[in-house]
């Protein structure tokens, strides 16, 4: 199956009714996915008085919050040696500690409200597959030590053939702040959760505009002193946005279920969601039904800011995806892939989120996750609540809150930007699979033009 959203559905949701008309509000937020049912939940939670309004163009959970790989883990959504350097490293560590704080939160409260996502807290496992990604491994294991994330490990190959027998692993690191979910069970629970808790939620209404006071549909306007804008890889949609943040595109895979005898080869019994440190990476993770779900990056940017429809995704993007599948894990194989879907992640111009809330006009925002947005979401959604019901918090304090990245560039250099980007690290990928134990220069010079961490 290609599209139909995702793989996470098993049927696509009967939405909820529409926007019936004119109506008022407390506070009203555009966007139905992690981001706004988060905010939405922990408003509610500390003022049950308040009169909460989702608005959500297609279904809860339409976007990436309903497409992503399921990794709730603690990576970060910003450029941490940016943020550091306007507020210091104290205050990014403890940033970063929050976050890892954060994947506990959403798997306590999925646990309090009764939403089964087929969690399991099994870490991360990330492995070098060459020379070159081994060292930038141990980077990345250095630097996340010194932004005080604790407990992660360095791996020889044998530890990692131990967990997961990934061809070729020269070594790996584990991170046991991560946990497998299923992202539309997700999403779809913590949306019912809401409604249970008073929160009235609009589907198949799509904000047109959103001013002080108000948020325009073709159904009708939502008047609430407070807005809040939750629509992350769909921004772009929006007036006056269209260069705000870069809807960039990843596609993913899932496999029939496999055998137990392709099990018994691969092992992956701790259900650790799975990366490398390829430059044009893959995330994978075992699904609670016995499949593996992949993704990664394949057609990178569609011109203009350009959304898939509905995930549709190209033959040759599930073909691509599939070969990198069967070259981690040879024992795949043969296996059939049973669905192809994409979707958009939002991308600043400094590859660093946001949580603002301007008390004057009463907009606020939050997103821009970078494609970490599973976690950070939980954590923006606690912020933007305090900042909305004005109380002064260690959450109101952290580096990310009222943070400004500039505009992308107008067509064509978006599009030429991007897709030069990603040619270049598919050059630099080949490059290092010939062996040598330094970054493709190649990768090194993209980074730094793009101002990609």
């Amino acid at each position: 199956m290609i599209g139909a959203v995702s793989h996470w559905f098993a049927a696509l949701p009967t939405p909820r009714p529409a926007l019936p008309g004119d109506r008022d509000a407390d506070v009203c937020i555009i966007g139905a996915g992690y981001t706004g049912l988060w905010t939405a939940y922990y408003l509610k939670r500390a003022d049950p008085g308040l009169r909460i309004t989702v608005l959500e163009a297609r279904f809860a959970g339409f976007g990436a919050s309903g497409r992503n790989g399921g990794w709730l883990s603690g990576l970060a959504p910003g450029h941490r040696g940016l943020l550091a350097k306007q507020h210091g490293r104290a205050a990014v560590i403890t940033w970063q500690r929050m976050l890892n704080d954060a994947v506990d939160e959403v798997i306590a409260v999925a646990a309090g409200e009764g939403i089964d996502a087929d969690i399991v807290k099994g870490g991360n496992l990330e492995v070098a597959r060459n020379p070159a990604q081994d060292n930038r491994l141990r980077a990345t294991v250095a630097q996340d030590r010194s932004w005080g994330v604790d407990g992660i490990e360095l791996l020889r190959a044998a530890e990692v053939a131990d967990r997961i027998d990934v061809d070729s692993a020269v070594s790996g690191s584990f991170n046991p702040h991560c946990a497998r979910i299923q992202p539309a069970k997700l999403v779809r629970g913590l949306a019912e959760v809401v409604e249970r808790l008073g929160v009235t939620v609009y589907e198949q209404t799509r904000a047109t505009a959103i001013a002080p006071g108000c948020a325009r549909t073709r159904a009708g306007v939502v008047r609430a002193p407070v807005i809040l804008r939750a629509t992350e890889g769909f921004t772009a949609r929006l007036p006056g946005l269209r260069r705000r943040w870069l809807p960039m595109n990843s596609a993913m895979i899932a496999t029939e279920p496999l055998p137990q005898r392709v099990w018994d080869g691969i092992g992956w019994a701790g259900c650790e969601t799975l990366g490398d440190l390829a430059h044009g990476f893959c995330y994978a993770q075992r699904t609670a039904d016995g499949r593996i779900a992949l993704g990664g990056r394949a057609v990178p940017y569609r011109y203009g800011s350009r959304i898939d429809r509905d995930g549709a995704v190209g033959q040759d993007t599930v073909d691509h995806l599939t070969g990198v599948l069967n070259t981690v894990l040879p024992q795949t194989r043969g296996v059939p892939i049973a669905h192809g879907w994409c979707g958009v992640l939002a991308v600043p111009r400094d590859w660093s989120a946001t949580v603002r809330f301007d008390p004057g006009s009463g907009i606020g925002e939050a997103g821009g996750y970078v494609g970490h947005g599973v976690t950070a979401a939980n954590l923006a959604g606690r912020t933007l609540a305090d900042l909305v019901l004005r109380r002064s918090t260690a959450l109101t304090e952290l580096p990310w809150v009222d943070h400004r990245s500039r505009a992308w560039e107008p067509e064509p250099l978006r599009w030429l930007g991007v897709r030069g980007l990603y040619t270049a690290y598919a050059v630099a990928d080949r490059h290092e699979a010939r062996g040598g134990s330094g970054t493709s220069p190649i990768a090194g010079l993209a980074d730094r033009i793009t101002r990609r961490p």
